[in-house]
């Protein structure tokens, strides 16, 4: 037997009145407050807003022992991931592949 997926599909939910779905359904002027809302109390930020006011502390840690800076990509990776060493410095596998 084929099935029309297009057609509307009737449950056992949708016996319910109006009323009852009313009912289930929270009231918006409760008074509760949105989690979402509550963490970001000023709006969202739009890009290209100016932030020159705004101060960030930020703690800069040295390289490690275990540690190396590619000298293609300039990230500071693991010496597991270190390929070869170039009469420049070290390179990453991910650049000598």
């Amino acid at each position: 037997m084929a099935t029309d997926y297009d057609a509307p599909r009737k449950n056992e939910d949708e016996s319910e009145s109006i009323e009852a779905l009313k009912e289930r359904v929270p009231d918006k002027s409760s008074g509760s407050i949105d989690v979402e809302d509550a963490d970001n109390p000023s709006g969202f930020e739009l890009p290209g807003a100016d932030l020159s006011d705004l101060e960030l502390d930020v703690v800069v840690l040295p390289a490690q022992e275990d540690e190396f800076t590619c000298v293609s990509c300039f990230l500071v990776k693991h010496r597991s991931q270190l390929d070869h060493e170039d009469p420049a410095g070290p390179i990453c596998k991910d650049c000598a592949a």
